[in-house]
This record gives C-alpha cells, sequence and structure tokens, in this order.
C-alpha cells in the first residue's frame, strides 16, 4: 500500500460522493430549465405537402423524317419531354404575406415532386389565411384557397395540398 491512497472505507465514501454529484446534476437538468415548446399565446401553422407540377412542354408528334433519323429501338410516334416547372406558393395571413417559396422539381430530370415544408409560430387569435399554389410553366396561379380562423393558444393548422380534393385542405382540430 503506498503513501498516497486512501483507506478503502475513505475511497468509497469519496465515489459515494463523485456519484451522487453526478446523479444529482443531471436531475437537475432534466428538469430545469423548464423546457416551453412555444409562447403561451401562441398557435402554429404548418404548411406540408408533395406535388408534381405540370409539364414544362407538352407533348408533340414527330415528323415522319424526325422518326427516320431516329433508331428503330426509338421510334416512338410522340415526343414527351419529362421535366416538370417549378412550384410556387404564396401563404398570406391577414392580408400580409406569411411565407413564400419557389420550390423546383427533385430528380435527376427534374421530373419528380416538389415538396414544401414550413413550421411557422403565429400568434394565437382570430385570423384570415389566403393559400395559393402555381405549378405550371404559366406561373399563374390555378390554386388558391382561403380560410377565416380563430386559433386558440397551442392549436396547430395544418395547410396540405391535394389535387384530388381541389387544392389547399385546412385541417386545425
Amino acid at each position: 500500500m503506498s503513501e498516497t491512497s486512501f483507506p478503502k472505507p475513505v475511497r468509497y465514501a469519496l465515489q459515494v460522493l463523485a456519484y451522487g454529484a453526478f446523479a444529482a446534476t443531471v436531475a437537475y437538468f432534466s428538469t430545469s430549465p423548464p423546457y416551453r415548446l412555444r409562447g403561451d399565446d401562441a398557435a402554429v401553422v404548418k404548411l406540408s405537402f408533395s406535388h408534381s407540377a405540370q409539364l414544362v412542354q407538352a407533348c408533340r408528334e414527330r415528323t415522319p423524317e424526325e422518326l427516320a433519323k431516329l433508331p428503330p429501338n426509338m421510334r416512338t410516334k410522340m415526343d414527351c419531354p419529362r421535366q416538370r416547372s417549378e412550384v410556387q406558393v404564396e401563404l398570406d395571413m391577414d392580408g400580409k404575406p406569411l411565407y413564400r417559396i419557389t420550390t423546383p422539381p427533385t430528380g435527376l430530370r427534374k421530373d419528380g415532386a416538389a415538396t414544401v415544408y414550413r413550421r411557422l409560430e403565429i400568434p394565437a387569435g382570430h385570423h384570415l389565411f389566403q393559400a395559393r399554389l402555381a405549378d405550371g410553366p404559366d406561373r399563374l396561379f390555378h390554386y388558391a384557397r382561403e380560410i377565416d380562423l380563430n386559433l386558440v393558444p397551442g392549436q396547430v393548422l395544418i395547410i396540405d395540398f391535394l389535387t384530388g380534393e381541389g387544392g389547399f385542405v385546412f385541417t386545425h382540430e
């Protein structure tokens, strides 16, 4: 036994103190400072969807001369480019812009869906929401929806886009 080592009971007591201090530190920081997901008078708007926009160019019929120039295995009468347009989304709250985005299509050939996800914290209360979407090469807003809501503190408004249901869908239960 060397002169600098402590007797076993003292070492065990120091270990208990060190482990106790570590456990007390972990216990304190597991509850303090308190975590707040959002403010007391705040609501949340979630804009979330994937949408395949219109094609950039319409299909066209190839001429007999164009077909003759192609290899036999590629001689299809119709020429249909795969690239899709960008999706442009505008979301207004009470007549003021809340969110704007232009999203390109995904995929190597730009032929996939454009995906939008945005979480926005807003003050709770009565609001008028207006959503617009342009998905064609003309960049015109062919889809638009307006909804007047009273959001209570802590409420979540989900804005989705479903082409089969006519455009924007607002869920706020």
